[in-house]
């Protein structure tokens, strides 16, 4: 039995998708397929809008539907605190903590010679014009704990050190109800090198 072409043109998109696979967007597509008309209206509505409102910040890069963004504009911010990030997604990982009151930058991306993504690539000029414009005292390197996080790490580093920022990295080490006993070397490392007193 072959199924509707618009169904199977809906599951070859849903596939496009990261993280789904054939089987989930079959489930998807179904899902969609049962559901009030009302439902998948909503859902076309809100992939419109997310794709004609929603924009990179002038300022930061992260993604916003006003410009400067809400980070930006916030007057209760730390502005002498930088917190550099690869992607939007990491602002809110960071958010959640509830923590951080500081103003951000989204590289959107980190250095991976591999897949051709040199720092030409990468937002760091407005980085480092921020920090020339004075009023910085930090940059906190929140990159992601991978080869080309360090990497990018690094790079930052030797960049924002002759501006005369201080620049520091986030501790990386074993997770929070993990056991040690499973935590690669170089994790553990990492939380050796980042001990602090207590």
């Amino acid at each position: 039995m072959t199924q509707p072409e618009p169904l199977t043109r809906l599951i070859e998109e849903l596939q496009r998708l990261p993280g789904v696979g054939r089987k989930s967007a079959q489930r998807l597509a179904f899902h969609i397929l049962r559901a009030p008309r009302e439902d998948a209206d909503r859902l076309c509505q809100a992939v419109q809008d997310v794709k004609e409102k929603v924009t990179y910040c002038s300022v930061c890069n992260n993604i916003t539907d006003i410009d400067p963004c809400a980070y930006c504009t916030d007057e209760g911010r730390d502005r002498r605190l930088i917190c550099v990030v690869e992607e939007p997604q990491n602002v809110i990982g960071i958010e959640k903590t509830r923590d951080f009151r500081g103003a951000y930058h989204v590289l959107m991306g980190a250095i991976s010679p591999l897949q051709g993504i040199g720092p030409d690539d990468l937002k760091i000029k407005g980085l480092l014009a921020r920090v020339e414009q004075g009023g910085v005292e930090e940059v906190i390197l929140a990159t992601n704990p991978n080869v080309e996080g360090e990497a990018t790490a690094i790079y930052l580093a030797r960049l924002l050190k002759p501006l005369g920022v201080r620049v520091t990295r986030i501790a990386m080490g074993v997770p929070v109800g993990s056991d040690l006993e499973y935590a690669d070397e170089i994790t553990v490392h990492k939380a050796m090198e980042g001990r602090r007193e207590m």
